[in-house]
């Protein structure tokens, strides 16, 4: 049996965006960027940056999967993985991560190093278990890592120089915001690309908890496909104060996953 991760109260915004209007799409939605890149640079940017073979850490994650798999809550399978995934992305990841990203890759775009350090902070204040907290921190900084190799160090500081001196945590939301506006890629494919990201590493991760074959997990990613359109033009619209996703199963399943005597993931 699935569980749902998402707190009794409506989503207004994404569910609005999934039931009614056709979603609006990254064309249609003002963006914020350097604008240098071309739209095919811009692809070829979000590809690398959410392939999962990219060395960011995510491949190390189940997101919470791991957890709910050992206490029985998943049901194995196309449904009841993309219910969960659907669930996490609507109440959870739009809501925390991608606003995060999007108002970090807003101001990093201005050049609003402060404001960028602003948004990190609040991230990491606003994930509510320890293992969360530190997976988040653990892949950004990975990922500055080796975005310092692939775009230069330079270009990314002085957020990347703060990150290495451990004066900010280093989410992997804020850090791929900062790679994202550096290389030219607009705050709609940014975000979009992020949640794309975070889909897959979901979906490996149910892969070897054998929840899902390769098949379904491809049919996951094609249904989940809507909700990260609607789930991205929510996070656009997002106000930073507005920042903090509700997912308590999840949360439930993170603190007792820290204890478990054997874990896959690190999250």
């Amino acid at each position: 049996m699935a569980v749902s991760t998402a707190a009794a109260v409506p989503v207004p915004a994404a569910t609005a965006a999934l039931t009614a209007e056709p979603v609006p799409t990254a064309e249609s939605v003002p963006t914020s960027g350097p604008g240098p890149t071309s739209d095919l640079g811009q692809l070829l940017v979000s590809l690398q940056l959410s392939d999962s073979a990219f060395p960011s850490g995510l491949y190390t994650m189940s997101h919470g999967l791991e957890g709910l798999h050992q206490a029985g809550l998943v049901e194995p399978g196309p449904g009841g993985v993309g219910a969960l995934l659907d669930d996490l992305l609507v109440a959870s990841v739009g809501p925390g991560d991608a606003t995060a990203l999007a108002r970090a890759h807003e101001a990093a775009a201005a050049g609003d190093w402060a404001g960028v350090e602003r948004v990190d902070r609040l991230l990491l204040a606003s994930k509510l278990n320890a293992e969360l907290r530190t997976a988040s921190v653990r892949s950004g900084r990975q990922l500055m890592g080796v975005a310092e190799e692939v775009f230069g160090a330079a270009a990314l500081a002085p957020f990347g120089t703060a990150v290495a001196a451990r004066t900010v945590p280093g989410c992997q939301p804020v850090v791929g915001a900062v790679c994202y506006s550096v290389a030219g890629v607009d705050t709609a494919r940014a975000v979009a690309s992020d949640l794309f990201a975070f889909a897959a590493s979901f979906v490996g991760a149910a892969l070897r908890l054998r929840l899902a074959d390769h098949r379904g997990a491809q049919v996951v990613l094609r249904d989940v496909a809507p909700t990260i359109e609607a789930v991205t033009v929510d996070a656009l619209a997002r106000p930073l104060a507005d920042l903090g996703g509700f997912a308590p199963a999840v949360d439930i399943g993170s603190s007792r996953h820290e204890r478990a005597d054997g874990r896959l993931f690190t999250s």
